[in-house]
């Protein structure tokens, strides 16, 4: 009787670890000593220690199985804290956060320059670069997995490139069919 509820305590794990597929968060000198290797686009999560909205992303939407997946198979993926204090290698330049303040560091703080230079102005920001690691677009706010799904795939296939007006942006949305459970 104990080797069947250990059997089954063993399966019930399993299966809840193959569910529970996470995000490969790397930094960006990672990203960039990997696209070297092997290219491929980027996403970046721009986001707060305070940000409300950021821990939702996180949980909900970065946390789901098919996003997570999505992601790991297709993108190389970055956390970046647009108030943190950490220094970032990018294209040339070494950017910091001089104004950081160690006294703020789980509340509100200065802003990253690495974050300014990628003009973002709201957090939670997606930042999506392509396999040379130049910007393609910052997408803000929270998304659910089903909204995110739409620029996860329009980012990956290039399809970005021929939409040139909202016109083509709502023709990619309406003909754009979901795959992934929220």
């Amino acid at each position: 009787m104990k080797k069947v509820i250990l059997l089954i305590s063993v399966l019930l794990v399993s299966i809840t670890t193959m569910k529970a597929q996470k995000i490969n968060w790397v930094t960006i000198e990672e990203a960039q000593e990997l696209m070297k290797k092997e290219p491929r686009k980027v996403i970046m999560d721009v986001y707060t220690t305070w940000c409300g909205p950021c821990k939702m992303l996180d949980k909900n939407t970065f946390g789901n199985p098919d996003v997570a997946k999505y992601i790991n198979e297709n993108y190389y993926a970055i956390k970046f804290n647009a108030e943190g204090d950490s220094s970032v290698s990018f294209e040339g330049n070494t950017f910091t956060n001089p104004n950081y303040d160690p006294a703020k560091k789980k509340r509100r703080n200065a802003q990253h320059q690495f974050a300014r230079y990628l003009s973002v102005r709201a957090y939670p920001t997606m930042v999506f670069f392509d396999e040379d690691f130049k910007l393609i677009a910052p997408i803000s706010g929270y998304l659910l997995p089903k909204q995110i799904e739409i620029y996860l795939k329009l980012f990956k296939t290039d399809k970005y490139k021929v939409v040139k007006s909202k016109e083509d942006w709502e023709k990619y949305q309406k003909e754009f069919v979901n795959e992934f459970k929220s």
